[in-house]
């Protein structure tokens, strides 16, 4: 099993605030706020990480599939657009994940890249844990 670590801050209000996130191996050290998130500010925000997350996860398992029928690709591209629906304060959601992917992959019908592809949505680790979560832990504690 492997387990990945990735941590984020935040200081002030949620309006006002400023955050930084980063991950483990280093490749991610960034800031993140509200503008950022819900308008057009700068820095990354949860849904763009999510989004270049489930990408990654879906091609790779998109790789996979078409590998193990014999046909590996030559090139998959894909990107995920994630929307945020803000209902009020306390009523704010994913509403939508659309992924698209583009590939060059001899020997395979449009047909059956669909059909992988179609795979590969349903079955990457992430599509599954965004599908449903069966544990979420926590460790809260303040500081000082």
């Amino acid at each position: 099993m492997s387990t990945r670590h990735a941590e984020a801050d935040w200081s002030g209000s949620v309006q006002e605030g400023r955050g930084n996130v980063k991950v483990e191996s280093g490749v991610l050290d960034s800031p993140y706020s509200f503008q950022g998130r819900f308008e057009e500010g700068t820095g990354t925000n949860p849904e763009e990480l999510l989004g270049a997350a489930h990408a990654g996860c879906f091609t790779m398992a998109l790789s996979n599939l078409l590998s193990g029928a014999g046909t590996p690709p030559d090139s998959l591209r894909s990107s995920a657009d994630v929307t945020i629906k803000m209902n009020g304060p306390d009523d704010i959601f994913i509403s939508k994940i659309h992924l698209t992917t583009r590939g060059t992959v001899p020997g395979v019908s449009e047909e059956d890249f669909v059909s992988a592809a179609n795979g590969a949505k349903e079955g990457c680790p992430l599509s599954k844990a965004l599908a449903s979560v069966s544990e979420i832990t926590l460790d809260a504690a303040l500081e000082g």
